[in-house]
């Protein structure tokens, strides 16, 4: 609780120094979460700041006593502070709606907030379940600090979360089989470099089978997805109504019919993307069994060449047999794949993954807030980059082409995904807004999401997640 405290004090100090110059109040509850704010009281306290407490509810356990009893001098009715408020109520001990004295506080702090006080939460903001997310009345902070991990609920709800820091607290080594959370420096370790006497072979070549009729605009996307990601050549196997638009939208791009595709992509192509755009009929289905038949590499397989298979992962396992290979699904078609509702994969989205990867065999992409990929061998990771920029038509064709470049180049299939998924969610960070903005502007900011050097957070912050407006 201290090492906590100590490192969410020195995080608050770092990045509010003038709003401190204006005081703090830490709002504290019953349990381990209330100590954690008696001990940042402390620690304010010793470095000066003007802090006071206000106990909303008594301490219990037997940690949150002993804290309390340091800085019970700090206790105060006062109004809230103008510079700094922490939220210590509840953290992920937290479920059901707010109620009492802790519903009363939290709408106090919103009234702060919108009176230009900065809100911080420590762990989790108050009414956010640890594994469910927010309910109606929950705290909205400017800042959340994550003790040793992030936690499932902040990411389901990063909207009421602000920027989310995770801080060291002395846990050590993390178990294998918690999900990563990705981040800057995983992806700039991760990703091949492109030597500087690199050529058009070096570079890989990658196929994408995409754009049934009057679908061209998928193949576009993931063709322009696959180039903005350092792909050496590109063909895009298409509907031979959407070849003069594949010349003159992706000039860059080779362009086949879509009825050569088998015999296109044959002996030339280092991994392959096929569905974005694609039926999802019976024809359909016998069109990907053929490539997949011809094409015994690595393959990334969206959109129709899923629905394709809905309700029937036995079929789809016996296409993707003996290669390396991704499935890149939204709730929706997971959904369809499992039989299943869309609920259930959303409120299983940590965890459904990793049954259907064992199933299939292949790394699952499941697309969302956040993107989770899952390994056969039980590796997860977690990937909140984003915004709403990416919700609209096209983006998961983009980010297909972004993977199937990553699994060309040498990466492992889960590496490939997570990397893919990181990079396509900065690039929306970096444009501008949501409104107003196309596709076609995130993938313009593709070449700076990139990291060019490894961003490692500054200790004691572990990973970092930026606020989302």
């Amino acid at each position: 609780m201290r090492a906590a405290a100590f490192n969410a004090a020195s995080v608050i100090c770092a990045r509010y120094p003038d709003q401190l110059r204006r005081g703090a109040t830490v709002l504290t509850g019953p349990g381990n979460n209330g100590g954690d704010g008696w001990a940042v009281a402390s620690a304010l306290a010793a470095g000066g700041v003007k802090v006071t407490v206000r106990e909303v509810m008594e301490a219990r356990t037997p940690d949150a006593i002993a804290e309390r009893a340091q800085a019970s001098g700090l206790i105060s009715t006062a109004p809230l502070s103008c510079g700094v408020v922490v939220d210590a109520m509840l953290g992920t001990g937290g479920s059901g709606e707010l109620r009492g004295a802790i519903l009363d506080a939290a709408r106090e702090i919103a009234r702060a907030r919108d009176n230009g006080s900065t809100v911080v939460a420590l762990d989790v903001p108050t009414g956010v379940n640890g594994t469910h997310g927010a309910g109606s009345d929950s705290v909205v902070a400017d800042l959340t600090i994550s003790f040793g991990t992030c936690k499932r609920g902040t990411l389901v709800s990063r909207a009421v979360c602000g920027e989310i820091v995770v801080v060291d607290i002395g846990l050590g080594p993390l178990p294998a089989t918690l999900p990563m959370l990705v981040d800057a420096a995983f992806v700039h370790d991760n990703v091949p470099r492109i030597a500087p006497d690199a050529h058009k072979g070096t570079r890989k070549s990658v196929a994408v089978i995409a754009g049934g009729d009057n679908m061209g605009g998928a193949a576009i996307m993931a063709a322009t997805g696959a180039l903005r990601s350092g792909a050496g050549l590109v063909l895009a196997s298409t509907a031979a109504g959407n070849v003069a638009s594949m010349h003159t939208r992706v000039p860059e791009a080779l362009v086949a019919p879509l009825a050569n595709a088998s015999s296109a992509i044959q002996h030339w192509a280092d991994a392959v993307l096929i569905g974005p755009g694609l039926g999802t009929d019976e024809g359909t289905r016998d069109f990907i069994r053929g490539v997949m038949r011809d094409w015994r590499g690595p393959v990334v397989v969206d959109a129709g060449a899923l629905s394709a298979y809905a309700d029937d992962l036995d079929a789809l396992r016996e296409v993707l047999r003996g290669r390396p290979a991704i499935i890149t699904p939204h709730p929706g078609e997971l959904a369809r794949l499992t039989g299943r509702d869309v609920k259930y994969v959303t409120d299983n989205r940590f965890d459904i993954g990793l049954d259907v990867s064992r199933k299939l065999d292949a790394t699952v992409l499941l697309k969302g807030t956040p993107t989770v990929v899952s390994s056969p061998d039980g590796a997860r990771y977690v990937i909140a980059a984003g915004t709403a920029a990416l919700a609209t038509g096209g983006s998961g064709d983009a980010l297909g082409g972004m993977v199937v470049t990553l699994l060309a180049q040498g990466c492992a299939p889960a590496i490939a995904a997570a990397c893919a998924a990181w990079v396509h969610g900065r690039a929306a960070e970096l444009t501008p807004g949501v409104r107003g903005y196309r596709l076609t502007d995130v993938l313009d900011h593709l070449p700076l999401a990139w990291p060019a050097d490894s961003a490692l957070p500054r200790y004691p912050v572990l990973a970092s997640l930026p606020g989302l407006s």
